[in-house]
């Protein structure tokens, strides 16, 4: 699972990269978010970084949300409260403080980014 792990970084920092123009996410946004798709279900798992944040924002409410942004059409938005009340606080607060960002900054920057980052 760790050359998959790997791979989905890859892709990750890919679509970052062609998000990340001028207006493009910062560099700890993307970082944060790197780690977030990145990491897999650990010892004993199956699902890729990915495939568990996916999950978790399923069963966090979005699905609507979350269908959209992997299939063809539009992207729905989310707002930063629908994330952080998925993701939880902690997982939030970690990426916000790994990014050097509030944890409201950091689910402005996810709520922004995420959807297209998904998408891509």
């Amino acid at each position: 699972m760790g050359l998959l792990d790997g791979l989905i970084g890859q892709v990750a920092q890919q679509a970052l990269g062609a998000l990340g123009g001028a207006n493009g996410p910062s560099g700890g946004v993307m970082q944060a978010v790197i780690g977030l798709l990145g990491q897999g279900s650990g010892a004993g798992g199956n699902a890729t970084g990915l495939e568990q944040v996916v999950q978790t924002l399923t069963q966090g409410g979005l699905a609507e949300q979350i269908q959209s942004w992997i299939s063809t059409g539009p992207n729905l938005p989310v707002s930063a409260d629908q994330l952080q009340s998925a993701l939880g606080d902690g997982r939030l607060q970690e990426m916000a403080s790994a990014a050097g960002l509030s944890s409201g900054a950091m689910g402005e920057q996810l709520a922004q980014w995420l959807p297209q980052i998904i998408d891509q």
